[in-house]
Formats: structure tokens, sequence, C-alpha cells
């Protein structure tokens, strides 16, 4: 009996130089929720000869695990799957030898995209999953190719495809597995020469981010965020991080706390790249994508547009599916923002997204409510650890955690102390605002928030100032804040309530 297919799940099949993905999202109001997602390492580009043939290894690697996703595509409808080949696949001379058994496998045809399509098709994906406002500089360091686009919103400006990728370069200047400074250098000079010819119109369109979406840009984000840094990639990070490397001797022995075992193998030749590009780019800092090229193919094929906020959709849909009070949000929210605005001259120049993101975590703070009132905060904290967030990163998801845990009761700092989307001192702040925001939102109506100020004064303390008689007119809320100010004061947090 043959079995009825689903018509709102959609996969894509990425054929990388390095790796095979495959992605299969269900659409549900006019969103994507991944219902699978498989990754094989098949460095298909390690198999390519010196006439770009691929030899009958990395062609079989490669059959072997389409055979593993061709049972996921019988319950998925022709129309709603796509199956795209990449640089290594645009390269090889015996392409048609390798799509001809592909095919069968899948039962469904290949599309061996070009570089320019890979690029916008990179940009759109990064897009639709990533926050950032102006013009943006994307960039994806593949197996055999690296794209660079800039874009504003969902368009793309500028892009160009790139013939050099993590894994020929490993073949080109890491072949003998050492890690040395003359290997280095050899790799990042190619990749600036690779560079040059385009290096001139990137830098005079210029942008105002850069967002990378690849395996070596998320390495390093994990390498940083397990030695304590911030998840900003920069030129100086990278340096740090190739020291590391060389000091391990020989990619066999590379030893980098936070780099995965299934990732050593091309992290090296892909932060050579990765370094290039920082210095003829003059990159200040780069922050990890939410999506890249499969992401960029499942909303092309679903037709569903990127929002110009990608983090505030994502919100309004958590507030949406998690019954949240949109009016209370709304309450807890300007009260929290209006407290940023008279303190956010304390806030480090370097906490850009502070605002903002007081501004997403004052919107969910009921939304462990869903589950229980009694252990709310610690259900908000992990709902958010364990949800697919579009536009946020690791580091920043950590941060609303940490908040949402310590909106109310007890104080747990420890956890605002190992989130690295903001400074300790930053995330400690936005902790007491929404605290204090929350508190004085209790009434749950519009017009009962009264007209306060914040300010700090010597040793930390933080002062609230209230309309005269405030406190005996509403008591219930005065004990709200006088317990508040007990709870702050045994973590040596001192907090001040007075009256004009």
């Amino acid at each position: 009996m043959s079995q009825k297919s689903s018509s709102n799940l959609y996969a894509v099949i990425d054929l990388g130089s390095n790796s095979f993905h495959m992605l299969v999202v269900r659409e549900i109001s006019n969103s994507l929720q991944t219902v699978a997602k498989v990754k094989r390492k098949v460095r298909l580009a390690a198999g390519l000869d010196a006439n770009n043939n691929l030899d009958q290894a990395a062609l079989q690697r490669g059959w072997d695990c389409l055979s593993l996703f061709a049972e996921q595509l019988q319950d998925i409808p022709t129309a709603n799957i796509r199956i795209v080949g990449t640089a290594t696949l645009r390269l090889a001379n015996n392409v048609a030898e390798f799509l001809a058994t592909a095919e069968k496998i899948l039962a469904h045809p290949v599309n061996i995209i070009s570089g320019e399509q890979e690029a916008a098709l990179i940009y759109k994906g990064v897009a639709y999953t990533s926050s950032g406002q102006g013009n943006r500089l994307v960039v994806d360091i593949g197996g055999a190719s690296t794209e660079l686009i800039i874009g504003e919103q969902a368009q793309a400006k500028l892009l160009y495809s790139f013939k050099m990728g993590c894994v020929t370069w490993l073949n080109n200047y890491f072949s003998d597995g050492k890690l040395n400074q003359h290997n280095f250098t050899q790799a990042i000079d190619a990749a600036k020469t690779v560079l040059k010819p385009q290096q001139e119109k990137y830098l005079t369109l210029s942008w105002d981010s850069c967002i990378g979406a690849s395996g070596t840009i998320q390495a390093l984000q994990e390498i940083m965020v397990a030695q304590g840094e911030n998840e900003h990639i920069t030129l100086a990070k990278l340096h740090r991080i190739q020291r590391q490397a060389i000091a391990c001797g020989n990619i066999e022995n590379l030893n980098i706390k936070g780099l995965a075992s299934d990732r050593k193998p091309v992290f090296t030749s892909g932060l050579a790249i990765l370094t290039a590009l920082f210095e003829s780019l003059n990159i200040n800092n780069m922050f990890l994508a939410g999506g890249a090229l499969r992401e960029g193919v499942i909303y092309e094929m679903t037709g569903l547009r990127a929002s110009h906020n990608v983090r505030q959709q994502t919100v309004n849909a958590l507030m949406v599916k998690h019954q949240l009070d949109i009016e209370q949000a709304e309450r807890v929210k300007l009260t929290s923002l209006k407290a940023f605005d008279q303190l956010k001259s304390t806030i480090s120049v370097d906490d850009i997204q502070a605002g903002p993101l007081l501004a997403y975590v004052s919107s969910l703070h009921e939304i462990g409510l869903s589950i229980d009132y009694k252990k709310a905060p610690q259900h908000a904290a992990y709902l958010i650890d364990n949800t697919d967030m579009l536009g946020f990163t690791k580091a920043q998801k950590q941060l609303l955690s940490a908040l949402l845990i310590n909106q109310r009761d007890e104080l747990n700092l420890s956890l605002l102390a190992q989130q690295s989307a903001i400074s300790y001192a930053s995330a400690l702040l936005l902790c007491r605002i929404l605290r204090v925001s929350c508190t004085l939102a209790l009434r749950r109506t519009d017009g009962t928030i009264p007209d306060f100020s914040l300010n700090t004064a010597a040793d930390n303390t933080l002062v609230i100032t209230l309309p005269a008689q405030w406190l005996s007119q509403h008591p219930l809320r005065a004990a709200a804040l006088t317990s508040e100010l007990a709870l702050q004061a045994k973590q040596q947090l001192p907090l001040r309530i007075q009256e004009h």
C-alpha cells in the first residue's frame, strides 16, 4: 500500500565539497519548523586529482551518503525537493559519472549550481535567518569555494564565488600535515592573491556588519566560547588561535580547547582563508549566521518572504505559540526600555546589542507560564535553551536564558557570568532592570506604572526614585520592592528606593 506524501514537508540536499547535508522542514503558519538535519563529512574535494577527476573512493563516499538520504525523500512530494551541487561538482570533469549513479539512488535530479547562484542563495539564507541593519558582508568558506556577498535586507548588491576552500587549501598548503608559520603564511598569501582582483569592489561598496556562514566560522565561535571569549570574531583572535594551532605542531595533534574532533582536518586551512579575508578587507569583527545555502534554497522553494527584523519575527511567533499576554509583555518592555534609556550611559560601547536584547527578553519574560507558575523562570530558560530561534546567536540565546531564570526570586549570577553575548557588567544591569520593571508592572493594567527614574550611585548602587507618597499608596508593590532590595543585597548589589 502506498503511503501518502505530506505536502507541507520540504527537503534540500546540499552536495558540498567538504560535507553533504540534508535539511527537512515543515511549513506551519507562514514559518518553517526543522524536522530533520543529516550531515556527513564526505570530503569530495579531497578526491580531485591533478586533472580534476574525482577518484573512485570519493565517488563511493558520495554515493554511500546519498543512500542514507534517499529513504527520507520517499515521503516528500517531488515538487518540494531540491538537490544542489556546488564547487567540487562544478570542477569535476567526471561529474557525469557521479550524477548518473547519484540520481538513480535519489530518484531525483541533481542541479549543479554556478558560483553566482550559490552566492545568491547563501545571501538569501542569511537574510532570512540572521539579524542586521544596513549593508551586510556575508562570508561562506566552503570546501572548494568561498563566497562573498554584500547586500541589504533580502537584496544582494555584490556577489562573487572565489575558487578556494578549506579542503583545496588543505591539499595545497598543509599537505605535509605540519602546522608552522611557513605553511600558514603561504596559505594566507595565496588566499590574498585570489581575493586581489575583486578586493577594491568590496572595499568601495563597504558594509555595516559582517556575518560568517560556514563550518570554519562555527568552529571558531565554539572555540572562543569554550575559552571564555565573547562571540565576536576579530583578527586578533584569529592570530591568537593560529598561534595555538602552530604550538600543536601538526594536524594529527591539533588540540585546541573548544575545537570539535570532526572539524580538525580542515580547520587550519579554513582559518588561513578567513585570516586573509580579514586582512584584505579590513574586517573589524564577524558574527555567525543563522543559516546559509540550504536555508536559501528552502525559502526560495516555499516563497516565504524575509522579515526586515528576523529576531522580532521570532519573538512574535514565540509569543503567539505560548499564548503570552501581549499587553503585559508590552508594558514590561516599555518600562524596561525607559529604565535602560536612563542608564545607557553606563553601558559599554561594545555592548550595542544590550538594548535590543533587553526588549526581546522583556517581551518573552512570561513564556514559562505556559508550563507552570511556580517554576516559570526555570521553564522560561529551558524553552529558550531548547528552541531554534532564527536571528539569535547561540550566545544571545544564552543571555536571554540567564536573564529569564533571574527575573524573580533568588539570583543566580553565575549564569550571567557564563554568557558571552555582552559583558558581565551590562548583563547584570539588564537583569536588575528586568526585575524592577516586572515588579512595577505587577498590576497588569495600563496607567498603573509610576513615573519613575533610575540612576546609579557609588558602589554599584541602583537608585529607584518614585513619586511622592507612591509607596504608602501602593503597599503590594512597595512590599515587592522591599523584598527585591533584600534579594539584591544578598548578592552585594545595593538597591535604594526613594521618593521625590
